[in-house]
């Protein structure tokens, strides 16, 4: 009780807390990004192969999960040790570089931990050491997640946007984000919407502008924040989206035929309508001289 009145008297701490569990959970997410997504695939494989009545190959790494094997150089194979993975300072220590056979090592990893760090501070700094911003942090996680991964692989897997789906259905009864009525009508807005989008797009042009993970991920924020945010999230969404669409477009000749994922323009907007949505809402009423 101690411990935690201190946190409680001091938002500089509990926020400077916050960056560093965020730094060690930022760590874990590297594997969940590039995890996650072959393990998808050996699944998909492993269907395709039952469905066709094959034999389903032994795959070259069995116990490839979350959690298992120890993360390894992908060039040498190189266990890294505990001393290897500390957050940042690794990087920083190993120069970019691994010990055994002296490759490159990605400057993502570290980007991502000084990234998750940064939002996970945010959170706290934002909503203060409060029930809301132990469940808004998991919650900016998954989203960091989603995001890096729609960008590699234009993929929004349901293992993650599922759990947070239902987390925003459950805690809507107690009232912390929004009330259960509005937590279920978003969600079911927030995924109707885009898919009327979707086929009304794919009506009228023959191409397909998003994924189904996408109509998944606005029904999240439809379930976190109900109903009354969706608009402002769809949106300020769409709007960064199309800003960096065109801007790709203009100064890297980006060709308009490659899609674009929409998921992090998605994650984004509703990270920001979390811990500011109201205050957006509020502002753009007195812009727009709604209020009286």
């Amino acid at each position: 009780m101690y411990t935690l009145q201190i946190l409680l008297d001091s938002p500089a701490l509990s926020t400077t807390l916050a960056g560093l569990l965020g730094l060690i959970v930022g760590s874990f997410l590297n594997v969940v990004v590039y995890r996650l997504p072959l393990m998808m695939e050996r699944d998909w494989k492993r269907q395709c192969h039952e469905y066709l009545g094959q034999e389903v190959p032994a795959p070259h790494d069995p116990k490839l999960n979350l959690v298992t094997p120890r993360s390894r150089c992908p060039h040498c194979g190189h266990a890294i040790g505990a001393h290897e993975n500390i957050p940042v300072l690794s990087y920083l220590l190993l120069k970019g570089r691994c010990s055994a056979c002296n490759a490159a090592i990605s400057v993502r990893y570290p980007v991502i931990e000084v990234f998750t760090a940064l939002v996970s501070a945010v959170v706290v700094w934002r909503l203060g050491p409060t029930w809301q911003a132990a469940l808004a942090l998991p919650f900016s996680w998954g989203l960091i997640s989603l995001a890096v991964i729609d960008i590699d692989h234009q993929l929004l897997p349901d293992a993650i946007t599922q759990p947070l789906l239902w987390c925003g259905l459950l805690l809507s009864l107690f009232g912390i984000y929004t009330d259960s009525a509005s937590s279920i009508i978003g969600a079911v807005a927030g995924y109707l919407g885009l898919w009327l989008v979707y086929h009304a797009f794919k009506l009228t042009t023959g191409k397909e502008g998003m994924g189904y993970g996408d109509f998944k991920l606005l029904a999240v924020f439809g379930a976190w924040l109900g109903w009354q945010m969706l608009l402002p999230v769809v949106l300020l969404s769409s709007l960064v989206g199309a800003i960096i669409g065109i801007g790709l477009i203009w100064l890297r000749g980006h060709d308009r035929n490659i899609p674009i994922p929409f998921g992090p323009y998605l994650a984004a907007a509703g990270w920001i309508a979390l811990l500011w949505g109201e205050d957006l809402i509020e502002a753009y009423q007195n812009f727009a001289g709604l209020t009286s």
